[in-house]
């Protein structure tokens, strides 16, 4: 799901439902394979296999590996903010921050905190190496952000947080806790790391509570 007016990487959507549909089946398996082993470790072999399409087929779609990469960036993004919901929608208040804190942490204990998160998981690979994924990521982390800081920006106008709260900046600061939580939880297989990275931040913005 996106918001109008956001793209994020290639768009060459078939004019037919079929082929639309071939599309969509050879992205969300590119988005699993990279998932799993990485950009570099997945090549159109791997992805024709698991797909069961001929070469001609993967390139009707797609022009070539990094026009898939940069529809497996749209659909990992999509995957990421989807899972969220609905506490993404709408975080306009202390207690929603947290209902969203804890689906965050409950979402990686599902899965044993194995793989990371998808897109800052690309972004760590590709971002040095190819600046077109690295521009598209970006976008994909502004996107993210946008809801938090949307949902600051309701609760100052409110008053909920005081005038001089930046509510830009305190969303990046809960995007920075939420990577990096995320890469420590990965690596030593437990949440604890991304529960801490969670909690401080959200006391930072609690700091700037009306009254406080």
């Amino acid at each position: 799901m996106t918001r109008e007016g956001d793209s994020f990487g290639a768009d060459r959507t078939p004019p037919t439902r079929r082929g639309a549909q071939v599309r969509d089946r050879i992205i969300d398996a590119a988005a699993d394979l990279v998932f799993a082993r990485g950009a570099a470790r997945t090549n159109l072999d791997d992805v024709r296999a698991a797909t069961a399409t001929s070469k001609s087929q993967l390139y009707h779609y797609f022009r070539d590996k990094d026009d898939l990469i940069r529809a497996v960036i749209t659909r990992q993004t999509e995957r990421v903010l989807d899972a969220q919901r609905p506490d993404l929608d709408a975080l306009d208040s202390f207690a929603a921050l947290t209902r969203w804190r804890n689906r965050i942490v409950e979402l990686q204990r599902e899965r044993h905190c194995a793989g990371g998160c998808p897109i800052g998981s690309l972004a760590s690979e590709l971002s040095d190496v190819d600046d077109t994924a690295r521009t598209d990521l970006a976008g994909s982390f502004a996107h993210w952000h946008s809801y938090l800081e949307s949902g600051l920006t309701a609760m100052r106008r409110r008053g909920t947080l005081r005038a001089d709260a930046n509510p830009k900046d305190l969303a990046t600061a809960v995007m920075t806790a939420l990577q990096g939580g995320l890469l420590l939880a990965q690596n030593s297989r437990s949440t604890r790391p991304l529960e801490i990275a969670l909690d401080m931040a959200l006391r930072h913005v609690r700091a700037y509570r009306s009254g406080s």
